[in-house]
């Protein structure tokens, strides 16, 4: 186990990081550690702890935005956001029963493990993802220490501020590779009063990519489209004993979900009948996909998120649980699959092998660390992104001294 560097402010940040530099040493960036599962297993040197940089330092919610220093806890953050009828707009997912970590209990949103700094490290965002975007979409501003020691910010605090480089979106979904974050600033959004989910029953993987993109092709303002195979379905919240279904969701003001469910009803028409789901069993079955709970508590099985074209995806989903013996379901419209192996063999050729008509990328997100060192856990990259994503990683930190290795070897 390596040895631990605490620092309690941006300042102690910048000093670890350069005292590493000049010895040569590499560091593990971690707050919480609850994401540590996630991405390729690395060895360091030494571990920067940043647990005690915590608080929210600027929240105005008539502006919409709040900062938040790196280990605040999403919980604190997300209550907050609730007490005043806001919310992530991106429906960030909590990775921990998935990962095989308890969850907390008792926030508003249902979500509690982890950091504001991991959320925005992963840029792992649910269901909301297809009407509101990622985390890296909301993030305004960030103050960091680079590979270097140099603290540096980028972004502000309003939503038009577009001053020099947009780094808050590089640095999301960069696993800590590329700096030190200790403070963010996301937009933040108004919490839907009340949300139904209409559920329709399918024939077939290709009856559900029709129907889901027919639902986003509407005027519906579908908040969430998902497709749950048999199986699947009956393990998740308000569902049980369920068929293959297309789920929709609609958020808003009563008059206008109301208006939207009628609208949502007559382009499902064509598929059959669709029952309804109101606010609080909606809230819960979203919870569930979006945490992955039919895959949870099952060990070290494997677990892969596959992004792809929309279209494709209900049938990839069936092909690939069908030659490889596992379970799948997919969310965002299709776009996103998410697939269960019978073990702890990740199966990586063909995964990607399957994928590769389709375009899009595959993510290890679950797996024991010896598969994890022996798959690569991030969609390979092509010589001309891998010498681009190299030279990013160099402009940061040229010692290589941040996560070394966490999502590509030598990087």
């Amino acid at each position: 186990m390596s040895d631990i560097i605490a620092a309690r402010d941006e300042a102690e940040v910048a000093d670890a990081v350069r005292t590493a530099l000049s010895a040569g040493k590499t560091l593990e960036i971690r707050g919480h550690g609850s994401k540590r599962a996630v991405g390729r297993p690395s060895q360091t040197d030494l571990t920067l702890d940043l647990s005690a940089l915590t608080g929210v330092t600027l929240y105005e919610p008539e502006e919409l935005v709040l900062s938040a220093r790196a280990a605040t806890p999403r919980a604190d953050i997300e209550d907050m956001l609730a007490a005043s009828g806001q919310m992530l707009a991106f429906e960030p997912m909590d990775p921990a029963p998935l990962l095989g970590s308890a969850a907390g209990a008792g926030t508003t949103s249902g979500t509690t493990s982890g950091t504001l700094g991991g959320l925005f490290a992963v840029n792992l965002s649910g269901p909301r993802r297809i009407s509101h975007g990622a985390v890296r979409d909301h993030a305004l501003g960030i103050k960091a220490v680079s590979g270097r020691g140099e603290p540096f910010k980028s972004g502000g605090r309003v939503v038009k501020n577009v001053t020099g480089y947009d780094l808050p979106r590089l640095m999301a979904g960069a696993f800590g590779t590329l700096c030190v974050a200790t403070e963010i600033t996301l937009k933040v959004l108004p919490r839907p009063p009340m949300e139904e989910t209409l559920v329709a029953k399918v024939a077939s993987p290709e009856a559900a990519a029709a129907a889901l993109s027919a639902a986003m092709g509407s005027s519906c303002e579908v908040s969430g489209a998902a497709f749950l195979p048999e199986g699947v379905a009956g393990r998740l919240p308000g569902l049980s004993g369920s068929p293959a279904v297309v789920a929709l969701r609609l958020e808003g003001v009563a008059p206008s979900v109301s208006a939207r469910r009628t609208m949502l009803r007559a382009v499902l028409a064509p598929f059959g009948a669709a029952d309804v789901l109101e606010t609080d069993a909606s809230r819960a079955l979203w919870l569930g996909v979006r945490d992955v709970a039919p895959f949870c508590g099952l060990g070290e099985r494997a677990v892969w998120r596959i992004s792809t074209e929309p279209m494709a995806g209900p049938a990839l989903a069936a092909r690939l649980a069908a030659d490889l013996g596992g379970e799948a379901y997919c969310d965002w419209a299709g776009g996103l699959i998410w697939l269960c192996l019978p073990g702890e063999s990740a199966h990586g050729d063909e995964v990607r092998a399957a994928l590769a008509p389709h375009g899009g990328h595959a993510t290890l997100i679950r797996a024991t660390a010896a598969e994890r060192a022996r798959t690569p856990v991030f969609q390979p990259l092509d010589a001309a992104l891998a010498a681009l994503t190299k030279r990013v990683k160099e402009s940061f930190d040229p010692g290589l001294v941040l996560n070394p290795g966490r999502m590509h070897a030598g990087m």
